[in-house]
């Protein structure tokens, strides 16, 4: 019989006491922790390139540091669509990311990762599992992709 997984938002994961800092945005909570970002986009929403610019934002202020490096946990737990060529967008500005990490409860979810690598030049990896994708994330803390 095959695993079913259910969606964990970080507040009910063990990491729930160990981010230094959340933000609360209408169309999703961040979560900054010393290395990585997870992101936990609302219910419904069309995340797109104008969106993404908040979070970005709020991380260089956070840091106090326009260079900083950073990996992307995108813990999918609610149902919600991504503008996927918007990566062109990220890198075109010169933003950096080490690597991102999808984690999708359905096959849709994974799914459409197969189309943000496309668009992206950081490594990217889908996972079914937040703690598989943070010891992901963790293991590949000292690569960086930018342009």
């Amino acid at each position: 019989m095959a695993k079913t997984y259910s969606p964990l938002p970080l507040e009910q994961s063990k990491y729930a006491n160990s981010y230094r800092e959340k933000i609360d945005f209408s169309f999703g909570n961040f979560y900054i922790f010393d290395d990585y970002v997870v992101g936990e986009v609302a219910e419904g929403i069309h995340f797109n390139w104008d969106k993404a610019k908040l979070i970005i934002e709020a991380v260089y202020n956070y840091f106090n540091d326009r260079e900083i490096k950073v990996s992307y946990v995108s813990n999918r737990i609610h149902s919600y669509s991504v503008q996927p060529n918007d990566w062109i967008q990220f890198f075109k500005e010169r933003h950096n990311i080490k690597a991102v990490a999808v984690v999708s409860h359905n096959e849709k979810g994974l799914m459409s990762v197969v189309l943000e690598k496309i668009f992206s030049k950081a490594p990217i990896r889908k996972f079914r599992e937040l703690d598989k994708a943070v010891d992901w994330i963790l293991t590949n803390k000292t690569e960086k992709v930018s342009l």
